[in-house]
């Protein structure tokens, strides 16, 4: 992808659909949110301490082996990858910049087959690790168009949301803008997941 978009990693979440409170967003089917608040990642990343700089996974197959040795059924989750805008946005300077990741080892393997379901913008005021999804814990999906999955159709949308008043003291940032690919379990040798729903 393009637009400054460099691979951050996999992650497996227990997918929510959408909770009461969030009535006013009608088109809102799902969260598909990178943040953990609502739609939960399958662990603990700070229980295994095998993420990467950007507190995902650089593979499945980590992933598998995780889930394998603690007995933690994936089975009804949602696999998916990650690109990061290589810059966050400062709402305070009101301006974009490189960051530095988290002092991991990072080398993402990229998805071999993977299906584009939107883009979510993230706060990271500790520096690495991912906080909120304002879109989806802020509630600014009711009043900012989103599509079904709670996120931007498209990453100029992302950038000049991020930019605009809509972000004013929401969350403290910085923000950095995630493409969201669902993955078809079938192709990483799973079964039990055989279609992809965005």
């Amino acid at each position: 992808m393009g637009n400054g978009m460099v691979p951050a990693g996999y992650m497996v979440k227990a997918i929510a659909t959408k909770p009461d409170w969030l009535s006013g967003a009608k088109h809102v089917q799902d969260i598909y949110s990178l943040s953990d608040c609502i739609s939960r990642n399958f662990c603990e990343l700070s229980d295994y301490w095998r993420h990467n700089g950007h507190w995902l996974f650089d593979d499945w197959q980590t992933i598998k082996q995780i889930a394998s040795q603690n007995v933690i059924d994936v089975s009804a989750m949602s696999w998916f990858y990650y690109e990061v805008y290589d810059q966050d946005y400062d709402e305070g300077e009101k301006s974009w910049a490189a960051y530095a990741i988290d002092d991991f080892p990072s080398n993402v393997v990229a998805a071999p087959d993977k299906k584009l379901c939107g883009f979510d913008i993230v706060s990271f005021s500790t520096g690495y690790r991912p906080e909120c999804s304002p879109l989806s814990c802020n509630h600014l999906c009711e009043i900012v168009e989103t599509n079904e999955y709670c996120l931007l159709r498209s990453f100029e949308h992302a950038m000049e949301l991020v930019q605009s008043a809509a972000f004013d003291r929401v969350e403290p940032g910085p923000y950095r803008i995630f493409a969201v690919y669902e993955i078809d379990a079938a192709t990483l040798g799973e079964t039990h997941k055989d279609t992809l729903r965005c």
